[in-house]
């Protein structure tokens, strides 16, 4: 448990998965029935909310995780890179004798990533769990929205307290618009509101429909194509930055832990989108989640340069 004084340090709270991800790069995908061998077979940490905050810790930023996990093999990996990482694990519940969630993704030449995930058997935080108080000088409340009601619990006592909530909004859950509604700043992925508006629809109108269930910031990620973002003082088109891409793996992560970052430092939601994408393209010049996270410095100078 880390000191009171330690804790009032924390400027980021994260609420979500963290997971072991198995990363395995084929020369091509097998039909089915048939196997193929691997190129390259890696093991790292990843889980969206865990790497965003691991994106933020590693641009000097004091995080702290809320996650849940048991005390197996994969547990053990995840507590040891998170403490690794710098990021305050005061709050993470652990299960004895259960298992923590882990993922196997299958790396394509063309580095495009497809993610089989287990969400092991360790319990989700409860809404009753769910206690902000000791994060007395927190601004940012990020979520992945897997743990619907902690999420909704947590969103509402960051409401209370003035703190902004930022959610990584990757599938539509039961729940989830009612989360959505106590939302600040909603980040979401191409299919997040495929419930809503079908296939096909204008990332523009996604947007709007988004924007209407309550956030005021909305912010799309279409890969490579970059990101669009509405708020009260327009529509923001971001191109995607031109790298070397060998895995996408935690691209989306890495965005929203850099989104938070120019949004600590007072940016508009234009330059935080910007920052963002040049922060997920540099990652995806590596293999992994968090092994490519860029510095500061990075990111400043592929903003410079394109």
């Amino acid at each position: 448990m880390a000191s009171t004084k330690d804790l009032e340090k924390v400027q980021v709270v994260g609420l979500g998965q963290a997971c072991v991800d198995y990363l395995g790069r084929a020369p091509c995908y097998p039909p089915e029935n048939g196997k193929v061998e691997l190129l390259d077979l890696r093991m790292q940490c990843g889980g969206p909310a865990s790497t965003a905050l691991v994106t933020l810790a590693r641009f000097g930023v004091h995080t702290s995780f809320l996650g849940s996990i048991s005390d197996d093999y994969f547990g053990n990996k995840i507590v040891q890179n998170l403490k690794d990482q710098g990021v305050d694990i005061s709050f993470l519940k652990v299960t004895p004798g259960l298992t923590s969630q882990f993922a196997f993704i299958a790396i394509s030449k063309e580095g495009q990533r497809t993610i089989f995930w287990h969400r092991g058997s360790a319990p989700p935080i409860s809404a009753s769990e769910v206690d902000l108080s000791p994060f007395v000088n927190a601004k940012i409340l990020h979520i992945d929205g897997l743990m619907v009601e902690a999420c909704i619990e947590a969103s509402r006592q960051a409401k209370m307290r003035g703190i902004t909530v930022v959610m990584d909004a990757g599938t539509m859950r039961e729940g989830s618009k009612e989360l959505v509604s106590l939302v600040d700043v909603l980040i979401a992925s191409e299919t997040f509101a495929k419930p809503l508006v079908g296939e096909g629809a204008d990332p523009k109108t996604v947007l709007k429909v988004l924007r209407d269930l309550g956030p005021r910031h909305v912010v799309i990620t279409l890969g490579h194509k970059g990101s669009v973002g509405l708020n009260d003082d327009g529509l923001y088109e971001q191109p995607a930055f031109r790298v070397n891409a060998v895995d996408t793996t935690g691209a989306g992560d890495v965005y929203h832990g850099a989104y938070i970052y120019a949004l600590l430092q007072g940016e508009t939601m234009a330059n935080c989108m910007r920052f963002a994408s040049a922060a997920a393209a540099l990652k995806c010049k590596q293999i992994g989640a968090q092994t490519g996270i860029p510095t500061l410095e990075q990111v400043k100078e592929l903003i410079e340069h394109q």
